[in-house]
């Protein structure tokens, strides 16, 4: 693996209930040099936060569960205060390949970006099921482009990468998954500098139904509404 060229890279995993699958999760971010981890476990009723500690990584804790957006925007402030150069967003299930992180950095420095997003079909790594793959994140991706006017092929991939500039710059305000669309809207107003990148997803579980991108829609109408009065 070539060294990551970053003084500090941060990963940031937001976690709840995932006692089983945390301990793997970092394990495999060990194995590709990443040290600096921070698991913001998200008012968990496991052994979450306790399985998390055991591997030596900073832990954060919601003693109420918040939801997805606000795990990360902690991690986020956390980052901002210990003056992490980049940061990545990476998920506590287990979904992720943590060998995609050297590669996407590296595509990062090289292309002097601000900010990458993972996609799960810019390869064919990544078995989708279906109706996910037919619905649900079509649906996402129309979610993303009303609220954004920016067309990503995975709009609502939890895989991403910040450069310092672009943490400074980015703060999530909706605590659950509206949190993905806030974060594309953010970076295009701020004319941050993004690209696509390949990563693979491996399915567990299911994963969010259609009646979370209806949940998703309403947090957003939400929060628009909010800034208009």
């Amino acid at each position: 693996m070539a060294p990551l060229v970053s003084d500090m890279v941060l990963v940031i995993i937001p976690a709840y209930n995932e006692e089983k699958k945390i301990g793997r999760v970092i394990r495999g971010l060990f194995e590709q040099g990443l040290e600096d981890i921070v698991v913001v476990d998200d008012g968990s009723t496991d052994q979450t936060a306790a399985q998390a500690r055991k591997l030596g990584v900073k832990v954060l804790r919601h003693e109420i569960n918040r939801g997805q957006g606000a795990a990360l925007e902690t991690g986020s402030a956390y980052a901002r205060r210990i003056g992490a150069d980049v940061v990545i967003h990476f998920d506590g299930d287990d979904q992720f390949n943590p060998e995609d992180i050297p590669k996407a950095i590296s595509f990062m420095e090289r292309k002097n970006l601000d900010v990458v997003f993972g996609s799960r079909f810019l390869d064919r790594r990544s078995q989708i099921p279906w109706l996910k793959r037919k619905i649900i994140l079509p649906f996402s991706r129309w979610i993303n482009f009303v609220f954004t006017g920016c067309l990503l092929s995975d709009a609502h991939n939890g895989f991403r990468i910040f450069s310092q500039k672009a943490l400074k710059m980015i703060h999530i305000t909706h605590d659950r998954m509206a949190h993905n669309t806030e974060i594309v809207r953010q970076v295009k107003k701020f004319h941050l500098r993004y690209e696509e990148f390949p990563v693979e997803v491996k399915y567990h579980t299911y994963g969010q139904g259609v009646g979370g991108g209806l949940m998703i829609l309403k947090d957003l109408i939400i929060g628009l509404f909010t800034r208009l009065i």
